[in-house]
């Protein structure tokens, strides 16, 4: 692949295999990892990994009483298709071929075994005798503590779906009823403080459900511990204008669907000390469903930054529907311009056109492990199309195509000497990082300009920046691209795959969208075609083309036209 050129595939192939790294190198690699860190991560870290808690046996609390109305949640598709087959990330499996723990599927297929979202996705009611069996298997074949799924992270997410499963009208059986109270007592002992994040708070979660479940003085502890980590995670997770902190609108949208079960489960359950946390909860709602609705296309699904693909979170339109049934209102996403400036996403509508744009730092200084080198990225729907798209995420893991696709090659930006804006390495983990110096948001009715830069390069050659003005107009958009002091740089351009993508001159040529739909495209400088690849979901990887655009002089202007 064109992309894979000499320094990006130096660095995936140093960080994808550190004994080729020099010990300086290394070392140097993972000081500039480490030194964001908190010091309470590194101390939890070591004793995440030391602790080996018993599991407590003991007989499972009482049941709470008067257990209120449940509303219905946001539904997944299903990913049951017959008794014990799955089908998780596009790639199916059986209980009968792969048990529950089968080393030969990634470790994210093997999570999504142990969670259990078909319980209560698309049409559960007509599963249950499978749900059943799977109840059955499950509790049969994964003794406490043992396997992929006692880790904490599927424990809470099993938990949650258990609770949610049974005050939807399903029926956990004694044994399985005991097994979440064990569930429960473990997570307690393996709380993911060394992770924190979107880990820290499933976990509050679960023990919440667990808690308002069962009634007396243990789930009482249980509830507490969860409510007391989520009213201090809340206003450290969710920016004041409603983002995800980790800054990817897939993880925003579970962030989302965490807070609207909350607050559906601590109105269906009486128990006292929940005050603060349903005010807390309902101050959340509307800012994150009016993020989710600038970081989304005309399409109605999600801007690919950062970690995101479509099928992991429900739908945007569930998401509304269940916000709807809890009594909130939601709003279309505005006109004009958008900025989210705690975030520090802008979303640009004028005309037919519809960009979200990427002018943030990478995450949160110590948690950045869902980040990208997208920096400056943007995407771009035309007539309800995408157009122009970052390339998405298929894979976790620590593979070479895992680093490639959270390279800045493989999102609709600028890369100077084909190196990555951000040292991404590994699965998650970033090392020296991007950081913006300046951004400027100007609409005067006509066209609506945005102006960006960042010091990510300054690495290469010092003081370097990269400028990158979009200036979105009713019928095309300009794009200018300046990177100081002139180097060499590209400006990749990512085209939908349903979209045809025509050369004519060395820098002329037309865009085909749907229906017909031409847009044309005008280079100032010499502009190169290639193939590559986009990815939707994980487990797919569909061909597309891109346009990458050379800076002369440090500087290069693309102009798109549609009628």
């Amino acid at each position: 692949m064109k992309f894979l050129r000499s320094a990006e595939s130096r660095l995936i192939l140093l960080t994808a295999f550190g004994d080729t790294m020099g010990p300086l190198s290394r070392m140097m690699l993972y000081w500039h990892t480490v030194k964001y860190l908190r010091p309470a991560q590194i101390t939890a870290r070591i004793r995440f990994h030391r602790a080996q808690p018993k599991p407590n046996l003991a007989p499972p609390p009482r049941l709470s009483e008067g257990l209120g109305p449940w509303v219905a949640g946001a539904r997944r598709a299903a990913s049951l298709s017959g008794p014990g087959r799955f089908t998780f990330l596009s790639e199916a499996g059986s209980l009968v071929e792969n048990g529950w723990d089968d080393p030969a599927k990634s470790k994210l297929w093997r999570y999504n075994q142990h969670y259990f979202d078909d319980l209560n996705a698309v049409n559960a009611e007509m599963r249950r005798d499978w749900h059943y069996q799977l109840l059955n298997d499950w509790l049969t074949a994964n003794p406490p503590s043992r396997g992929s799924g006692w880790e904490p992270y599927p424990i809470s997410l099993r938990i949650v779906n258990w609770v949610k499963f049974a005050l939807s009208g399903g029926e956990l059986s004694a044994e399985a009823r005991h097994s979440l109270a064990i569930q429960a007592r473990y997570l307690t002992q393996k709380i993911e403080w060394h992770l924190l994040g979107n880990h820290l708070f499933a976990n509050a979660k679960a023990l919440v459900f667990a808690g308002l479940l069962f009634e007396g003085d243990e789930p009482d502890s249980w509830f507490r511990l969860g409510r007391d980590i989520l009213l201090k995670e809340l206003p450290e997770q969710i920016l004041d204008d409603g983002g995800q902190f980790e800054l990817s609108p897939m993880y925003h949208a579970l962030a989302l669907e965490d807070v609207l079960d909350l607050t559906n489960i601590l109105r269906a359950v009486t128990r006292t000390g929940t005050e603060d946390l349903i005010a807390a909860l309902k101050d959340c709602v509307l800012p994150m469903l009016d993020w989710l609705a600038a970081m989304t296309h005309p399409d109605d699904k999600i801007a690919f930054f950062n970690d995101a693909a479509f099928g992991i979170a429900p739908e945007n339109s569930e998401l509304r529907a269940y916000a709807q049934r809890l009594g909130f209102l939601t709003r279309p996403a505005n006109r004009g311009l958008t900025f989210l400036k705690d975030s520090g996403y802008v979303r640009l509508s004028n005309g037919p056109a519809v960009i979200i744009a990427d002018v943030a730092e990478v995450g949160p200084t110590y948690l950045p492990g869902h980040a990208h080198a997208d920096t400056l990225s943007f995407e771009c729907s035309v007539f309800g199309e995408r157009l122009i798209v970052n390339s998405g995420t298929s894979m976790y893991g620590t593979g070479i195509e895992r680093l490639r696709q959270r390279g800045t090659a493989a999102h609709s930006t600028v890369t100077i000497r084909d190196e990555n804006s951000s040292e991404v390495w590994g699965g998650f983990r970033v090392a020296r990082r991007a950081h913006i110096l300046r951004r400027n948001c100007n609409w005067d009715g006509d066209a609506i300009t945005v102006e960006a830069a960042h010091d990510g390069y300054a690495r290469l050659v010092s003081g370097t920046e990269h400028t990158r003005t979009w200036r979105l107009l009713k019928n095309g958009l300009i794009i200018v691209d300046e990177v100081h002091p002139s180097q060499e740089a590209r400006a990749i351009f990512h085209i939908h795959p349903e979209v045809l993508v025509k050369q004519e001159t060395a820098r002329t040529g037309s865009m085909v969208l749907g229906e017909g739909r031409v847009a044309t495209w005008l280079s100032e400088t010499d502009v190169e075609m290639s193939d590559g690849t986009w990815h939707s979901e994980f487990g797919k990887s569909i061909p597309n083309s891109h346009l990458i655009v050379s800076l002369i002089s440090g500087r290069s202007q693309l102009e798109i036209r549609w009628t």
